[in-house]
């Protein structure tokens, strides 16, 4: 608890000196509003997780928003090789305090901002208390100055993982039609549900081969997870199986871009029109609460 209370005091005090040395945009200073935070993770790697999000971040830029896409894969990033970007710093370095965070947000294809992980480093996959306090005074700096926050979580249920999940208004499982995926899609919405947090949580269901075999997927799941859990799993739609994928996977080439009227980009378009609608709303309470009291979850576990 002595972590959290440090940790509100020092992020109020940089927030106050950032003020002090930049004028308040308009926005910031006249509404409340903070950006909705949408972490996107998946039970088991190799379900199209980080291509959904570096897809939808450039669907949401598309539509006007201020988007943030943090690859919190820790360990594991790739959102920069999707993007065909060569990041000169990632998030180790603000972690390790030899960068600002503005250092290491670079510009990426499509209008989103891009927040490189690091891949490789066994170190990121087990994060200390101290590193995480990092994180969240560097990602609450973003609340203010955007409409939306995605967070690329890794896969599975490590501490790390779960801990960008509380800290997120909704969470979007992603899965795929294969009976592996379903059951780890189904354990990881299992554990985030037991705080029993104000969030949304949604399934996506990628490389499904048609609308009735993702609604087969969903209802699945969802029927298990009203019955078990008594949560209530949003059907966020899915995405198909559509060649044009792989194949700007190969170009690192987000195929929203290299070929936007695909059956997979329309559906990210689609996606993005949900969440526009309030299938990611956040409940009142959490938005209210702002993005370092979510954050700060992780020193409650």
């Amino acid at each position: 608890m002595t972590a959290v209370v440090d940790q509100a005091t020092h992020l109020r005090s940089l927030m106050r000196d950032q003020r002090m040395a930049d004028p308040v945009p308009v926005r910031a200073a006249t509404a409340v509003q903070r950006a909705s935070v949408i972490a996107i993770t998946s039970g088991k790697g190799g379900v199209g997780k980080t291509n959904v999000a570096v897809n939808l971040a450039i669907q949401l830029a598309s539509a006007g928003k201020r988007v943030v896409l943090l690859d919190a894969d820790l360990g594991l990033a790739n959102a920069d090789v999707l993007c065909n970007i060569d990041l000169p710093a990632n998030l180790s370095h603000v972690i390790s305090r030899r960068k600002d965070l503005n250092e290491v947000l670079v510009k990426a294809p499509g209008g989103f901002s891009l927040i490189g992980g690091a891949s490789g480093l066994a170190r990121m996959a087990d994060l200390t208390d101290g590193d995480r306090q990092r994180i969240v005074a560097a990602m609450g700096e973003l609340e203010a100055s955007n409409d939306v926050i995605l967070i690329d979580t890794g896969a599975g249920i490590s501490p790390n993982v779960l801990a960008f999940t509380r800290a997120a208004d909704h969470v979007l499982v992603v899965t795929t039609p294969e009976p592996t995926a379903i059951t780890d899609a189904y354990a990881v919405i299992k554990v985030i549900s037991r705080d029993n947090a104000e969030r949304r949580v949604s399934l996506l269901v990628n490389q499904a081969r048609n609308s009735a075999e993702a609604r087969v997927v969903h209802e699945r799941i969802a029927k298990v997870a009203r019955q078990f859990l008594s949560v209530r799993l949003y059907d966020a739609g899915f995405i198909p199986a559509d060649e044009q994928v792989s194949l700007a996977v190969r170009k690192r080439s987000p195929f929203v871009l290299s070929a936007p009227k695909c059956g997979a980009s329309l559906a990210v378009a689609q996606l993005a029109m949900r969440l526009e609608q309030g299938v990611a709303a956040a409940a009142s309470s959490a938005q209210n609460a702002g993005f370092f009291n979510r954050m700060s979850r992780w020193f409650r576990r």
